[in-house]
């Protein structure tokens, strides 16, 4: 991320060679993320709505692939610099939801990660391709490799992020299906300081352990059943 060739360069390290060629097709990866992947899980949760009923996130203008309709500048930020974040959040009205309103806000707010972990998959899918095929070396192919790689640990680490039941994120949105009223009205009002608390907690690196559960968690998964086509031809 931005945020370790910073240290990188603080910590007087060297940027050239390899690493300037890793540190660049992160950065590419990246910027694909915003641009490609960040719209579909913000699509998912439009797309998912409008299934149940709900047609708030189409007459917004988020029932779209462009990134634009989508970007938060302090998501966005943390993305560029933390590796994990947030777009915005997509409005919907739970009662127009054929499923009911906790149900329908659960699978509205769950098909955003869903979303992620399914990209992470097809890019390693890709990746697990090209290296079957690559017995030569071939140098195009494996920075192609190293891209698709990266970018499925991003999308595995959105997911990840957007898991965790705090708003604005996704797991919050899951995890407020069950809660009682008392706790989503004590929640609201005060969603902005809870906000800012998530921004300072990320930078400060106290969700790294949680984060890093869950990460591995789904990483576990996804690699196993991207595995699972070239497991009879080792």
């Amino acid at each position: 991320m931005i945020l370790d060739l910073l240290r990188t360069i603080m910590n007087g390290g060297e940027l050239g060679g390899d690493y300037a060629v890793r540190a660049m097709v992160q950065l590419i990866a990246l910027a694909f993320v915003l641009l490609c992947c960040l719209p579909v899980h913000e699509f998912a949760h439009a797309w998912m709505a409008n299934r149940l009923g709900d047609q708030t996130p189409r007459l917004a203008g988020r029932l779209t692939l462009n990134p634009f309709a989508h970007l938060d500048l302090w998501g966005t930020l943390l993305i560029l610099f933390a590796g994990v974040g947030y777009a915005k959040p997509v409005p919907v009205n739970p009662r127009n939801m054929s499923k009911g309103s906790k149900k329908g806000l659960a699978l509205t707010a769950l098909a955003g990660p869903v979303s992620n972990l399914i990209m992470a998959l097809l890019f390693l899918l890709i990746a697990n391709t090209l290296n079957f095929f690559n017995s030569g070396g071939n140098g195009a192919l494996i920075l192609a490799v190293s891209f698709l790689d990266f970018a499925a640990d991003v999308n595995i680490m959105l997911a990840s992020f957007n898991m965790l039941p705090v708003p604005p994120l996704d797991g919050f949105n899951i995890l407020q299906a069950f809660l009682p009223y008392e706790a989503l009205r004590f929640v609201s009002k005060y969603h902005s300081y809870v906000r800012w608390a998530l921004l300072a907690l990320v930078f400060m690196g106290l969700l790294d352990l949680p984060l890093g559960l869950i990460s591995r968690l789904f990483s576990f998964v996804v690699d196993l059943i991207a595995g699972l086509p070239f497991m009879f031809f080792r």
